[in-house]
C-alpha cells in the first residue's frame, strides 16, 4: 500500500488516504521501516500538492520518529522535503542551508539528492547568484537514468526551465520541458502539468491545457493574474504570487510584485518588473548603491569582522580572543548579525556571508 501510494502521489488526485492508512498500520504493528517510508511519502505528497502545513507536520513528526528508531535513510528524505517546502514558502536561506546539510550526508538516495540539488540551484537562480547550472546538470544526469519516473524528471525540468527563463534564454524552455510535460500529461498530474505549462507559457508556447490543471497555474495562463496571485498568497508561495502580479499592466500590482521580489532577494525577476514599470513611465530606483550591494544587511565594520570569523567556524569565546573583545560583547554582535541578516542560526549566517562574498575577507 505504501509503495502504491507513493507512485500514485504524482498522478492521482486521491492517494493520501492510502498513505495515511499505511502509516497507521505501520505504527500499530511496529513496522519501523514502513512507518519511516510512509512519513516520507506523505510529506512529499503534501509539498507536491502545495499543502505546506501538512507537509511540515509530517516532516516534524517523521524526523522525531526516525531519530528515535535510527532510520537515517528516511530522515534524509524528510530533510530533503523540508528544503523543498522552505523553498516554496520563500524561506530561501533556510532551504539552502537544509539542502546543503542533506548533501553532506551519504548520497545513498538518487531521489533525495535530486531534490536538494534542485533546491540549491533554484535558490541561486532566483537570487541571480552564480553556480546554478552545475547542480542542475548533476540533477539532470541523475534524472535521465529513469526517464519514465515523473517525480524525478518533472521537478528538474521545471527548475531548468525557470533558470533558462530567468537568464533570458526563452528558446531553451521548450527543450527543457518537452519530455517531462508529455509524461505529466500522460500521468494526469495536475500540479506538475500546471508548473511545466506555466513556464512554457511564459516562453511563448501556447497549448491547450487539460481540465485537471492545478487552478493557480490555469488561472494565470488564462489571463486572471489577480486571482492567481491571491491563490498563491493563500497557499503560502510568495514568489509565485509575485510572478503572477508581474503579469499585470497596472502600476500598483507591478509595484507590489517588485516589493515582494526585493524582499525575497529575487533580483532577476525584480529587474524584469522594474523594467516593465519604467516602460510605463513609472519612477523606479535604479538599484542599490555599490556600498549597499557590498554590505546589503548594513552590518557595521565590527559586525563584518565577527561574521567573517563565524563563517570560519569560530566559537564566540575564540572570536572574543581574536578581536580582543569581551565574550559578552561578541554575544551582542552575533545577535545583531543574526537579526540584520534575518536568519536564526550561525550556519545560516555563514551561508549568507558566503553569498554576499565577504566570508573570510579582511575588513
Amino acid at each position: 500500500m505504501n509503495n502504491i501510494g507513493s507512485l500514485a502521489a504524482w498522478s492521482w488526485p486521491e492517494t493520501s488516504s492510502e498513505l495515511e492508512r499505511s502509516l497507521e498500520l505501520a505504527l500499530q504493528g511496529g513496522f519501523e521501516d514502513d512507518a519511516g517510508r510512509a512519513f516520507s511519502n506523505l510529506a512529499e505528497l503534501a509539498v507536491c500538492r502545495r499543502n505546506y502545513r501538512s507537509a511540515d507536520g509530517y516532516v516534524r513528526a517523521g524526523l522525531d520518529y526516525c531519530s528515535e528508531h535510527g532510520l537515517d535513510l528516511y530522515s534524509g528524505y524528510l530533510l530533503a522535503t523540508r528544503a523543498w517546502s522552505e523553498l516554496d514558502q520563500g524561506r530561501w536561506t533556510d532551504a539552502a542551508s537544509t539542502a546543503a546539510h542533506v548533501l553532506d550526508m551519504t548520497r545513498d538516495s538518487t531521489l533525495r539528492t535530486l531534490t536538494v540539488l534542485r533546491v540549491l540551484a533554484t535558490v541561486r537562480a532566483r537570487r541571480g547568484d552564480p553556480g546554478a547550472w552545475e547542480p542542475l546538470d548533476d540533477a539532470l544526469a541523475l534524472a535521465s537514468s529513469a526517464p519514465d519516473e515523473l517525480q524525478r524528471v518533472a521537478p528538474v525540468a521545471a527548475a531548468r526551465a525557470e533558470a533558462a527563463w530567468l537568464e533570458g534564454r526563452i528558446d531553451d524552455v521548450g527543450t527543457e520541458t518537452d519530455a517531462a510535460f508529455e509524461l505529466a500529461l500522460r500521468r494526469r498530474a495536475p500540479w506538475v502539468i500546471g508548473e511545466l505549462a506555466c513556464w512554457r507559457w511564459r516562453a511563448g508556447i501556447r497549448e491547450e491545457l487539460p481540465p485537471q490543471t492545478a487552478e493557480p497555474f490555469s488561472l494565470l495562463i488564462h489571463g486572471d493574474w489577480r486571482r492567481a496571485a491571491e491563490l498563491w498568497a493563500q497557499i503560502g508561495c510568495p514568489y509565485e504570487a509575485a510572478l503572477a502580479l508581474s503579469e499585470a499592466d497596472d502600476e500598483e500590482p507591478l509595484r507590489r510584485a517588485l516589493g515582494e521580489c526585493q524582499r525575497l532577494g529575487a533580483e532577476p525577476v525584480a529587474a524584469k518588473v522594474a523594467r516593465r514599470l519604467r516602460e510605463r513611465g513609472a519612477q523606479v530606483p535604479r538599484g542599490p548603491r555599490a556600498t549597499t550591494r557590498e554590505n546589503p544587511a548594513n552590518l557595521t565594520t565590527r559586525e563584518l569582522e565577527v561574521l567573517a570569523l563565524v563563517a570560519q567556524g569560530l566559537r564566540n569565546a575564540e572570536i572574543a580572543e581574536s578581536l580582543f573583545l569581551s565574550a559578552k560583547t561578541v554575544d551582542h554582535h552575533v545577535s545583531a548579525i543574526l537579526r540584520k541578516l534575518g536568519v536564526h542560526t550561525r550556519g545560516e549566517a555563514s551561508a549568507e556571508a558566503t553569498r554576499f562574498g565577504f566570508a573570510g575577507q579582511d575588513r
